[in-house]
C-alpha cells in the first residue's frame, strides 16, 4: 500500500483505514493490560507528569506521521527530555514485553512512526539541544529532536553547514533523518545521512545506553553505526549524535533550465554527469508539478515548459565558472528553450522554494495524492518517465513528477479525489505499478523515505527469502524480543530463534494463529 496525502475535508480528525498486517504492525488495543499498566507506573516514576500523555484526545494527535492515510491511536505517548529518561522508558517496555515506536517530528512518508495500539510512542521532540559546534573538527553534537536546518543555522556563522537537506528540513529532526538515512536535493554530490554521521549515543531495545562510533573518522570493530543508520527504529533509538559539518563553498551558482519535454531534460541530465561534472544538485519537475509550484509559490518557472531542471554548482570559483559554461552548453544542445541563473541569494531561494514546496503545492491542484519514492538507474529516466506517462493515460490517473534527477530518485505524485468512488484504489494501483517499474529497471522501492509499513509488501519483490532471513538475523541480534517498532520494514512478522526456517517443538501461539512465522 502507499500513503495518501491531501487537504483536510472535514471539521475534525478522521479515523484512517486499517493499515495492512493489522495485528503485527499496529497491535490490538488492550491486548495486554497488566503489562501496559506496569509500564505506565514505571514511566510515571521516571518522567515528569507533563511528559506522559494518556488522555485519548491528546493521544490522537500522534496517530500518524506524514503518511496520514493510516492512523492508529497509541496506548501511551512519552516525551523524554534526556537520554536517561528515554532509556528508562525503553527499559520498562523491554521488561514487560510492550512494543515501542520512536517518533521525531512526524514528517516521515512511509508510516515508519505509525504507533501501535498496544504500545508506547516515544517522541524525541523535546530533546532539542545542540551540545557542541566544533568547526575546527568539522563536527557538531546534537540531540535527536534538533531540527535539521537548525544545525546549519548554528554552524553557518563559523563558515560551515550540515549537508543533508530533505525537503522537510525546516521541520524534520536529526533523529528521524538518521533512522531513515535521509538524503535531499544535494545528496548527488554530498551523499546521505550515513555519510555525515560519525557517532551516536544509542539506546538498545533492552534500554542499555551504548556509544557507536565517535569523533574519529573510523572506529575499530564492527560498523554497528552503519547498521543503525537507516534501520527505521527497528534496532533501537539514537539519542545524542555526532554529525559532520561541511565547509560553505566559495561559490554557488543555481541554474533553472526549461525544456519542452522530460525526455530532453532527462537526456541533458545524463549528458551533464557523463561529461564528468558532479553538480551539488540536479532536480527535475514536469509540467504538472510546475503548475502546482507556480500556483503555490509564484516561483517564476518558464511558461509552457514540459520540464525544468534546477541545477546547482558549488565549489571553488574557477571550477564553478568552468562547469557552468559546460552545463549551459549541454542544456542548449538538448533543446533548453530558457535558462536563468540566480543573481543573488533571494533569487536562488525562490528557485529552490518552487522545488522544495512541490509536495505540499500539489494540494493546490488535487485534494488527495500519493507521494511515492523509488530509484532507477539515471540512464533509464527517459524510458521510465514515458512508461509512467502511459500508465497515467491508460488509467486516467494524473501523475506529477518531482525528483532528484541526478541520482535517479523518483518522487511521483499520484493525484486523486478520495470523494470519487474507486479513485483511491485506482491511484494505489498506479502507485504500485510505478514501484514495479523501478524494480524491473534494476532500481529500488525507496531512495530516502524508507520502507516502514508502506512498502513492506514489496520487499520480497526486491529480495530473496535468504536475503530477508539475513536481514532478520541482524534485527534479532539487536532485538530478540521484537519490541522495537515491530511489524515495520519486513513483509511478514517473524520470531527470533537460532536457525532461519527451522521450527522447534510446539508452534508459538502467533504462528498457530497465522500471524507470524517462526524464525
Amino acid at each position: 500500500m502507499s500513503g495518501m496525502h491531501g487537504t483536510e475535508t472535514t471539521a475534525g480528525p478522521v479515523e484512517g483505514p486499517v493499515p495492512p498486517e493489522e495485528t503485527s504492525a499496529t497491535g490490538e488495543a488492550g491486548s495486554n493490560p497488566e503489562a501496559m499498566a506496569a509500564v505506565v507506573r514505571a514511566v510515571e516514576a521516571a518522567l515528569p507528569p507533563d511528559s506522559v500523555v494518556s488522555d485519548h484526545i491528546r493521544l490522537r494527535t500522534y496517530e500518524c506521521d506524514g503518511l496520514a492515510h493510516y492512523r492508529v491511536t497509541p496506548a501511551l505517548v512519552v516525551l523524554p527530555e534526556t537520554t536517561e529518561q528515554l532509556a528508562a522508558v525503553v527499559r520498562a517496555c523491554s521488561e514487560h514485553g510492550v512494543p515501542f515506536v520512536a517518533r521525531g517530528s512526524g514528517t516521515g512518508l512511509s508510516g515508519g512512526a505509525l504507533p501501535r495500539a498496544d504500545g508506547v510512542l516515544v517522541v524525541t521532540s523535546r530533546m532539542r539541544t545542540i551540545h557542541e559546534v566544533r568547526p575546527e573538527d568539522q563536527r557538531a553534537v546534537v540531540d535527536p529532536g534538533v531540527i535539521n536546518l537548525d544545525v546549519t543555522h548554528a554552524a553557518s556563522p563559523r563558515g560551515y553547514y550540515y549537508a543533508p537537506d530533505p525537503s522537510s528540513q525546516q521541520i524534520c529532526s536529526i533523529g528521524g533523518n538518521l533512522a531513515e538515512n535521509s538524503g535531499g536535493a544535494h545528496c548527488l554530490k554530498y551523499g546521505f545521512t550515513t555519510n555525515h554521521v560519525l557517532g551516536a549515543e544509542f539506546v538498545t531495545p533492552q534500554g542499555d545506553v551504548v556509544q557507536l562510533g565517535g569523533m574519529a573518522p573510523d572506529s575499530p570493530g564492527y560498523d554497528l553505526l552503519g547498521a543503525v543508520v537507516g534501520s527505521e527504529g527497528t534496532l533501537g533509538i539514537a539519542t545524542r549524535t555526532i554529525v559532520k559539518l561541511t565547509r560553505l563553498p566559495q561559490e554557488v551558482r543555481t541554474v533553472l533550465a526549461g525544456f519542452a519535454s522530460t525526455d530532453d531534460a532527462g537526456a541533458a541530465t545524463s549528458a551533464i554527469i557523463g561529461a564528468g561534472i558532479v553538480p551539488a544538485a540536479i532536480e527535475m519537475m514536469d509540467a504538472l508539478a510546475i503548475e502546482a509550484a507556480e500556483a503555490a509559490t509564484k516561483c517564476d518557472y518558464p511558461a509552457g515548459a514540459g520540464a525544468v531542471l534546477v541545477i546547482e554548482l558549488d565549489g571553488a570559483a574557477v571550477e564553478v565558472e568552468h562547469e557552468f559554461a559546460e552545463v549551459e552548453r549541454i542544456c542548449q544542445e538538448h533543446h533548453a528553450f530558457a535558462t536563468r541563473v540566480a543573481t543573488d541569494p533571494a533569487e536562488r531561494a525562490l528557485i529552490w522554494k518552487g522545488r522544495k514546496s512541490a509536495f505540499a503545492a500539489v494540494g493546490r491542484i488535487s485534494p488527495d495524492y500519493i507521494v511515492q519514492d523509488g530509484v532507477i538507474p539515471r540512464t533509464a529516466l527517459p524510458g521510465v518517465l514515458r512508461s509512467i506517462a502511459e500508465l497515467s493515460e491508460s488509467s486516467g490517473v494524473r501523475v506529477a513528477n518531482v525528483f532528484h534527477a541526478g541520482d535517479g530518485n523518483l518522487h511521483p505524485l499520484v493525484l486523486f479525489d478520495d470523494a470519487v468512488e474507486g479513485a483511491a484504489e485506482a491511484a494505489e494501483e498506479v502507485s504500485g505499478a510505478i514501484l514495479d517499474l523501478c524494480i524491473s529497471h534494476g532500481g529500488s522501492i525507496t531512495g530516502e523515505h524508507g520502507v516502514g509499513i508502506d512498502k513492506a509488501a514489496y520487499m520480497p519483490k526486491m529480495f530473496s527469502d535468504e536475503d530477508l532471513d539475513t536481514m532478520q538475523l541482524v534485527r534479532c541480534a539487536f532485538d530478540p524480543d521484537g519490541v522495537a517498532n515491530p511489524g515495520k520494514v519486513f513483509p511478514t512478522p517473524r520470531l527470533c530463534g537460532e536457525v532461519p526456517g527451522r521450527k522447534k517443538g510446539a508452534p508459538h501461539p502467533l504462528v498457530a494463529a497465522g500471524k507470524a512465522e517462526a524464525f
